[in-house]
C-alpha cells in the first residue's frame, strides 16, 4: 500500500521514499509513500521527477491501482532494484496551478449548489481551466453572469479549505456530501476523504486543493453550453 501524501499536505513539492515493487509491464516503480497524484475525479496527474544515483528520471504517467500508486518511467531507462530510497520533485507550477483550478471548481459547484440546488452531472479540468456540468433546464447570459459574479464574491471571502478523512459511516452522516448526480464512491471504500470550503461547500473529494479561496484568484466564465434538455456546462478560466 503507498501512503499517499498528497492527501494530507497537497504542499508537499518533495520527498524521499523507498521503493517498495517493481511493475515490469508498465515499467513502473511503486514507493513506500508518495506526493505524486495519480489522477482522478477530473483532475489529471501530477508530472515530476524521480532521482536515484545522481540520475533524474521524468515520471511519464502515474497509475493508481488498488492500493498502489505507479509511477512510469521512460522505456530507455533501467529499473532501480527494490529497496532503493530515491527523491521525488512534484513539477509545482503545474501542481498549484491545478489545486488552484479544482478549488475554483468547487466554489463553483457550492454556489450553484446553494443558490440553485443544482446536481453536478460531470466535470473536467486542465491547468487554470476547466469545465462543470450540471443539472440546469436552462441557462442565459444573464444567469451565468450572476454566477460569475457570485463565485468572485465567495473567492474574496478568503474562506479556509479543510481536509478530513473520515470513516465511510460518519462521513455519510453529512447531509448532501455527494453533489454529483450519481454517487461514484466504491462500495469498497471504508474511510472518504472530505474537503471542506469553509461556509461554502463540502464534498467528498481525493484531489489537492489550495488552503483558501483567495489562492485561486480571480475566476473567468468564458463560455456555456447546452448538452443536453437538463444538461448546462460551464466554462471557466484562471488567471496565471
Amino acid at each position: 500500500m503507498t501512503e499517499l501524501l498528497y492527501h494530507t499536505n497537497s504542499y508537499l513539492q518533495n520527498f524521499t521514499s523507498k521503493i517498495t515493487e517493481l511493475n515490469q509491464e508498465l515499467h513502473g516503480i511503486i514507493l513506500e509513500k508518495t506526493a505524486f497524484y495519480p489522477g482522478g475525479g477530473g483532475q489529471p496527474s501530477d508530472s515530476g521527477t524521480l532521482t536515484w544515483d545522481s540520475k533524474s528520471i521524468p515520471v511519464i504517467r502515474l497509475k493508481k491501482i488498488g492500493d498502489d500508486v505507479i509511477h512510469q518511467i521512460p522505456l530507455d531507462v533501467e529499473l532501480p532494484p527494490i529497496g532503493v530510497e530515491l527523491t521525488g520533485q512534484i513539477d509545482w507550477t503545474r501542481r498549484f496551478q491545478l489545486m488552484r483550478t479544482h478549488t475554483a471548481l468547487h466554489i463553483l459547484c457550492g454556489v450553484v449548489f446553494h443558490r440553485y440546488a443544482a446536481l453536478v452531472t460531470g466535470g473536467d479540468m486542465e491547468p487554470l481551466k476547466g469545465r462543470m456540468d450540471f443539472e440546469f433546464e436552462t441557462m442565459h447570459k444573464d444567469l451565468v453572469t450572476e454566477i460569475e459574479n457570485a463565485v468572485n464574491q465567495e473567492v474574496q471571502k478568503n474562506h479556509p479549505i479543510q481536509v478530513r478523512i473520515l470513516p465511510r459511516e460518519e462521513a455519510f452522516t453529512i447531509p448532501d456530501l455527494i453533489r454529483t448526480k450519481i454517487n461514484l464512491l466504491p462500495e469498497g471504500i471504508s474511510h472518504v476523504r472530505v474537503v471542506e470550503i469553509v461556509g461554502l461547500d463540502l464534498q467528498a473529494d481525493g484531489g489537492t486543493h489550495v488552503n483558501n479561496t483567495k489562492e485561486v484568484g480571480q475566476i473567468r466564465v468564458v463560455d456555456y453550453k447546452s448538452k443536453g434538455k437538463i444538461n448546462k456546462r460551464i466554462y471557466i478560466e484562471l488567471s496565471e
